[in-house]
């Protein structure tokens, strides 16, 4: 019999049933029962003390952890046998923990307790977010510039920023003539971004760093940052003049070729012979060149004739040719000149995708003045009268049934060009027509546009739904579930 109650139990060291056991004696003694959780609106951020943030979602092991490190040395008279979360309203900020311990009470018998440790949320702004907030304090910049008109490798750039978030990290974007500005919180993340371009662009970088504030006391010294970043002034479609020396060592290529494509290394190919080559960031500096025109300087014309070359010589020395270009010869006039009997004679790699009556955008050198040190150098029966770049289609159709579309960074804009607009359908197109940049870019479904039949298809490539990814929205007045994050 219970030596209390006098109720029958089952034989134990205390001779005592559990209820007037724990009348006697409560375990839980001197455990808080309440506590306080310090939370980053900004970041979505809980603080570890004394000064570490963590990324905890709700309900989840790292925020159970963090709550039982706050009541730990309590913990260290009773056994913690189970905890968990009690579900909660996210909106509520309050956290609460289940918690059941086991203690031995007196003559040697085990006490198990089963008790609720409540937690407040409480706001708090972290220091990254001060300084985000501040706007103005930045320890490090990252200023990358392209001495070009067209921005269209900043465009690409700036998708590949989005696809790896390598914007994660910084404090502000700003947005000049000819370039960006990162701004960041620490000299790692700068250097971190530095790394990623010379990865991802041709280009060159130098740094330099201004002393702001010295403590002799301490000998803790303050600075900030500076990384210049210059890419190549090379585009896509740009025709350019190679040095004699840079063609001959890329398997005497002709010195007039076409930019096909800027990743990480400039492609080049030869519109006479479809021979191709790479050039990196270090040679295009040992032996720099420039574009002979702008894209503003392109032209129209249209296909009188074409006629296939199957079959071409290689020259002694030769490099690799492409695979998916078909070479061509091509009587072409200006739609300008349709009044007169003038046409001009070109070869060019667009072979697979022109017939005659097709309108193509190219350039005219037999007309212009050519102000070029290679070019001036060369023979003039080696200089071809025009350069075809690119198919041209209805832009005002193709736009109209894009059905998908690109996400930006957020930056800080100093003036809207009006030409920017052109220069970003011109970037949206070149993804179309180019499936190898394609696969560097997230691209988004576009709900809004329905998709079209391909009866009134005039042949203008297009992003096919399976390469599309569907943009995921969530509603704000979300009331979450198990394991929802907590929505402020």
């Amino acid at each position: 019999l219970c030596c209390q109650c006098g109720v029958p139990i089952p034989p134990n060291p205390a001779n005592m049933c559990v209820g007037c056991l724990r009348a006697q004696v409560d375990i839980t003694e001197g455990i808080p029962k309440q506590g306080t959780v310090h939370f980053c609106k900004q970041c979505e951020r809980y603080l570890q003390p004394p000064g570490t943030w963590i990324q905890c979602a709700l309900e989840s092991r790292e925020l159970l952890a963090l709550c039982l490190k706050k009541i730990k040395a309590s913990l260290s008279k009773v056994r913690l046998i189970d905890a968990g979360f009690i579900w909660t309203e996210p909106h509520s900020k309050r956290l609460k923990l289940k918690l059941t311990v086991q203690k031995e009470v007196i003559n040697g018998a085990v006490l198990q307790q089963v008790f609720v440790v409540e937690y407040v949320v409480q706001s708090q702004m972290c220091e990254d977010c001060h300084r985000i907030e501040a706007k103005d304090f930045w320890k490090a910049v990252v200023q990358v510039r392209q001495k070009t008109v067209h921005k269209k490798t900043f465009y690409y750039l700036e998708q590949l920023i989005l696809k790896h978030r390598l914007h994660q990290n910084t404090l502000r974007i700003k947005e000049i003539h000819d370039g960006l500005d990162f701004y960041y919180s620490s000299k790692q993340h700068a250097q971190k971004m530095v790394d990623f371009l010379q990865c991802t662009v041709p280009c060159r970088s130098k740094s330099s760093q201004r002393l702001i504030s010295h403590d002799i006391h301490s000998n803790v010294y303050n600075y900030k940052s500076t990384f210049s970043v210059e890419i190549v002034p090379i585009c896509k479609d740009n025709v350019v003049c190679l040095s004699p020396k840079l063609a001959q060592s890329l398997g005497n290529m002709s010195q007039i070729c076409v930019c096909i494509r800027v990743t990480s290394t400039i492609h080049l190919i030869d519109p006479r012979t479809l021979q191709i080559a790479e050039i990196d960031g270090s040679t295009y500096w040992r032996h720099p060149f420039n574009s002979l025109f702008h894209p503003k300087q392109l032209e129209e014309f249209i296909i009188m004739d074409i006629n296939r070359v199957h079959e071409k010589k290689k020259g002694a020395g030769a490099g690799a040719r492409s695979n998916k270009h078909t070479l061509a010869e091509a009587w072409v006039r200006k739609t300008s000149e349709l009044d007169t009997d003038h046409q001009y004679f070109c070869c060019t790699h667009l072979g697979h995708i022109l017939n005659p009556g097709d309108l193509v955008l190219g350039f005219d050198l037999a007309n212009c003045n050519l102000n070029d040190e290679f070019a001036n150098k060369m023979n003039p029966q080696h200089i071809p009268d025009v350069v075809l770049i690119k198919k041209s289609y209805d832009r005002s159709k193709r736009q109209r049934r894009r059905n998908w579309k690109l996400k930006e960074l957020e930056r800080d804009r100093e003036a809207t060009d009006t030409d920017d607009e052109r220069q970003y359908q011109d970037f949206l197109e070149d993804l179309e027509e180019d499936e190898t940049i394609r696969k560097n870019v997230n691209i988004y479904r576009n709900a809004e546009i329905p998709v079209e039949s391909d009866t009134d298809d005039d042949g203008a490539p297009r992003i096919s739904l399976a390469e599309m990814l569907e943009d995921l929205h969530i509603s704000q007045d979300a009331t979450g579930g198990e394991g929802a994050e907590m929505l402020t």
